[in-house]
């Protein structure tokens, strides 16, 4: 039975425009990508990354930011996609990630007195000695580093910093590659020793004098949230419990295997210490990985960390070649010794 012209309009009438053929698909693929954003956002809100699995996935919050505005882009843009209520959904999404993470990009650096002492500090997880020892020691020299926090340096890694001059610049250490860190100094060092709190192995602690301050470091390497969160949770509680106990003038330094969206790194600041990115409008600074093909840094693990005695006068990231962490190089201030008496 052969159509008539009025049947062949019927069918046709019910065909899609061709720009509207695939219109399902790519909408349960904006779906999906907007999914991503979504549940990171409720799992940051509730919390829901300490001692589990999701700890790792929150790690990339700041680029799920990012898929949710490309998204976004992407439905307002392409007429064929175009829906105001997905829209709307993605926006509100959007909107809330903005708001956890555009505080860290506001700097809010305190005013530095005049005669403040200025302490230079670095920290670098040297991937068990894997660092270049010579670049590493040029890296003190040439930002005139007053204390180095090192992780994960055997003593392999020891005898090779010796070796490459860094005695001359720091003749003061606290070493303990037995436990994984160790502190170097310009200035004498006192009170040193490996702490005793409830982390999978302990942290490299010493005092300075300086400026007629006496300042409190901790050389921080956490356990790694992928081999066993609850044992990460663990380690982050112990130095928040630490931070709860120290004075103003302390500084946690070192790899923390978090990033400031995980819920245990957010406790461990409210126990009384600043980040010094964030301190300083430096919110997005990854240090990890380095030297991976093809992957670039996404994730801060590697922070300064001061408490209120101290001041972010400037923060940055250094590339030492051979490890797979940026070391991060601040300067604290310190008020004038006589500044608490008026």
């Amino acid at each position: 039975m052969k159509s008539t012209p009025a049947d062949v309009r019927y069918h046709s009438s019910r065909r899609r425009p061709p720009g509207l053929r695939g219109r399902p698909w790519a909408l349960l693929g904006c779906g999906l990508l907007a999914a991503v954003p979504t549940v990171l956002l409720v799992v940051r809100l509730a919390g829901l990354d300490a001692g589990t699995p999701l700890a790792m996935p929150m790690a990339l919050f700041p680029c799920s930011t990012a898929l949710g505005v490309l998204v976004l882009v992407v439905l307002a843009t392409v007429p064929a996609l175009r829906s105001w209520r997905a829209m709307a959904v993605v926006a509100a999404v959007v909107v809330a990630h903005v708001s956890l993470l555009a505080p860290r990009f506001t700097s809010d650096r305190q005013h530095v007195p005049a005669g403040a002492v200025e302490l230079r500090v670095a920290t670098l997880n040297t991937e068990g000695a894997g660092a270049d020892a010579r670049a590493l020691v040029e890296l003190v020299r040439t930002e005139r580093i007053d204390v180095l926090a090192v992780q994960q340096m055997p003593s392999a890694g020891v005898d090779a910093l010796a070796g490459a001059g860094l005695g001359a610049l720091m003749p003061y250490r606290e070493l303990h590659p037995e436990y994984d860190s160790s502190i170097y100094s310009r200035h004498p060092l006192t009170q040193g020793g490996s702490t005793d709190i409830d982390t999978a192995w302990p942290q490299t602690t010493a005092e300075v004098a300086v400026g007629g301050h006496k300042v409190r470091f901790v050389a921080v390497h956490t356990y790694y949230p992928l081999g066993d969160p609850k044992r990460w949770t663990r380690d982050m509680a112990a130095l928040t419990s630490m931070a709860r106990r120290s004075g103003p003038a302390t500084v946690f330094l070192g790899d923390f295997n978090a990033s400031l969206d995980h819920g245990p790194m957010r406790e461990l600041l409210a126990a009384g210490l600043t980040d010094s990115h964030a301190e300083l409008g430096r919110g997005w600074a990854p240090t990890w990985p380095v030297g991976r093909p093809l992957v670039p840094p996404l994730i801060q693990l590697d922070h300064v960390l001061h408490g209120p005695g101290l001041v972010g006068v400037s923060v940055g990231e250094r590339t030492v070649p051979g490890t797979d962490h940026r070391a991060v190089v601040a300067v604290l201030a310190l008020p004038p010794a006589d500044a608490h008496a008026d």
